[in-house]
């Protein structure tokens, strides 16, 4: 199989797997099965996933995905490919596509269902082994390695194309895109002609330095978040008028807790809409995109780091020689082994590919890279539970509730914070209340506004309709309700509180001020009006790492004993220390971007 792709003309692994062969070894008792077509269902990222199987007496001639709502471009080659593998091979037996190893499995669990309704032996078709093409050792050569197909490897990879140096990108993952292509879409754009445009023209490195150390207990790395502010629009328009990225400067600015100044903008289509544009920047560049390839090693050479060595989803082995590496390989939030247990109570929402490769490869013995704030992680409050132990962000529906009647109240039916705090101090309060969540409490106008915005986090009307449909006898709670007393007893809430609490916050509309909590005023526009009325969980939610490897202000690795690991860069959220304990709204994505240029441009120098 083909593996070397220019720009990012992938062929992809579904070439070697449809041209595998089940071995002539059969399951211990003859398949056979009642000929017909059946509904199996798997339990998917997202949400079930429901296939129709059509059997003959003896194989399974066609696999139908009827239903799914797993996130796209992360699960595409999965929902395209393993049906056909699984007809090809005739077994249950074959290889998750990397990085959506869930979707893949629920999959292969609908098919294993309805084969049994079949009457066939599901474990028995998991013993079919598949035959593989003999695997092979690939020596190349290139000017820079570039680890990790998220934000940061593909601004490095873009900038690094622009400069005139070739570059190899490699990515474990099936797709390009990484944490950015799943997120909220939302970017700190401080300094670019874009805020100005949006009418913003007196905002400050240091007025967004001052913000991030607020926002970060004052635990960020002085020199990276200077480096940070002072580049961040000068990256955004590189973005928007060499990469073409558009911002949504319809939506405008965001008005957010964290800054002191509006600094934020979405992504036109959000993180799908981002990586969609910045593939092409990435395919013009003339990269050579090797994808379901995993760097393992680093090439370490009298201390100088000299390569990588990499194997594919076929087990072939790349050893790749080159003057400089770029670690871009994102974070460790899907990572037991590196997260506190803290972390690992948070609902996740990030990629399954956010293993922490970067930090591991490089802090092995000879190369002993240091690393800083790997106990840290970003939490927020605003997460819905969509699989167990998977969560979904609902803050672009949030963002727009807050400008219509939309509160969040406890467990008790009370508000207890300011709406329009920063995320952290809304996470801090939730994180206290009963089951250590809150409620998002929103009146008929306002959710069917509210369930428009969700799309781009992967939360679809269909998904909303059903979640309401259950309402709140299964996770995630959308409980729904004619009156408040109604909503409240979905969720064991007294209707008094509730109805006190509402009666009071609306008082405060009319009036102009919030004597409780201080909310803003021009987030204070409507009265909680009629029904139907609906309570929506809001738990906190996790993907984002603060900690990682250490690096100077050129982005080079840096050792144990504080000196320069030559050849070895490092580029979003694998560095640690720029945003503290904590980052604000739209920094992740930013940073990334920034850091992953700068790489870029510090090798060219």
């Amino acid at each position: 199989m083909v593996k070397k792709i220019r720009g990012i003309l992938i062929v992809l692994l579904s070439l070697t797997l449809f041209a595998c062969s089940t071995t002539n070894k059969q399951p211990t008792t003859e398949t056979t099965y009642t000929a017909g077509t059946y509904t199996g269902v798997g339990n998917g990222r997202n949400g079930e996933i429901k296939v129709d199987v059509t059997f003959d007496t003896e194989k399974i001639t066609e696999i139908v995905i009827v239903s799914q709502s797993e996130t796209e471009n992360i699960a595409d080659l999965a929902i395209e490919t393993i049906p056909e593998m699984i007809v090809n091979n005739q077994s249950l037996g074959i290889d998750s596509v990397s990085g959506a190893t869930i979707t893949s499995e629920a999959i292969i669990e609908a098919v294993a269902d309805a084969v049994k309704q079949a009457g066939g032996d599901p474990e028995a078709l998991k013993n079919v082994v598949v035959n593989k093409e003999p695997t092979k050792t690939i020596e190349l050569d290139t000017d820079v390695v570039v680890v990790g197909g998220g934000g940061a490897g593909m601004a490095a990879t873009i900038r690094l194309g622009e400069l005139g140096k070739k570059v190899i990108l490699l990515e474990k993952a099936s797709y390009l895109g990484g944490a950015i292509s799943v997120s909220g879409g939302n970017q700190v754009v401080m300094g670019s002609k874009l805020q100005k445009e949006a009418g913003v023209t007196d905002d400050s490195v240091e007025s967004m330095v001052d913000d991030f150390y607020k926002n970060g207990a004052n635990l960020n790395v002085p020199e990276l978040i200077t480096l940070y502010a002072e580049n961040i629009g000068e990256t955004t328009d590189w973005l928007n008028e060499y990469c073409k990225v558009e911002y949504d400067m319809e939506g405008g600015l965001h008005k957010l807790g964290e800054y002191s100044y509006d600094r934020e903008l979405a992504y036109v289509d959000g993180g799908p809409g981002f990586t969609k544009t910045i593939k092409l920047a990435v395919e013009e560049s003339g990269a050579e995109v090797y994808l379901n390839t995993r760097a393992y090693e680093l090439i370490e050479e009298n201390g100088i780091v000299v390569g990588v060595k990499a194997k594919d989803i076929d087990g072939n082995e790349y050893i790749i020689t080159s003057s400089n590496v770029i670690l871009a390989t994102g974070g460790y939030g899907f990572s037991d082994e590196l997260l506190t247990p803290e972390l690992q109570s948070a609902l996740y929402y990030g990629p399954e590919t956010s293993t922490g490769d970067g930090v591991i490869m490089a802090t092995v013995e000879g190369i002993d890279a240091d690393t800083r704030l790997m106990e840290y992680g970003k939490r927020y409050p605003n997460g819905i539970e969509v699989s167990e132990g998977k969560a979904k962000s609902t803050i672009a529906g949030n963002i727009v509730g807050w400008t219509m009647s939309a509160i969040l109240v406890n467990a008790e039916g009370e508000r207890v914070v300011n709406e329009k705090a920063s995320n952290r101090t809304i996470l801090e309060t939730e994180i206290e209340q009963t089951n250590g969540m809150l409620y998002l409490l929103l009146d008929s106008k306002t959710f069917d506004i509210w369930k428009t915005k969700l799309k781009e986090a992967g939360i679809t009307e269909e998904d909303i309709e059903r979640y309401v449909s259950e309402n709140g006898k299964t996770t995630p709670v959308f409980a729904n309700g004619n009156t408040l007393e109604e909503v409240a007893k979905v969720v064991d809430m007294d209707p008094t509180t509730l109805i006190a609490t509402v009666e009071k916050y609306n008082s405060y509309v009319t009036n102009g001020k919030d004597l409780d909590f201080d909310r803003p005023k021009d987030f204070m526009n409507e009265t909680i009006g009629e029904g139907p009325y609906y309570l929506i969980e809001q738990k906190p939610r996790f993907a984002t790492t603060m900690g990682g490897l250490v690096v100077n202000e050129s982005l080079e690795v840096i050792n144990k004993n504080g000196d320069v690991i030559q050849g070895l860069f490092a580029a979003g959220e694998v560095v640690g220390g720029v945003m503290g304990d904590d980052s604000p709204s739209g920094a992740n994505n930013g940073w990334a971007l920034t850091s992953g240029k700068l790489a870029a441009e510090s090798i060219a120098q």
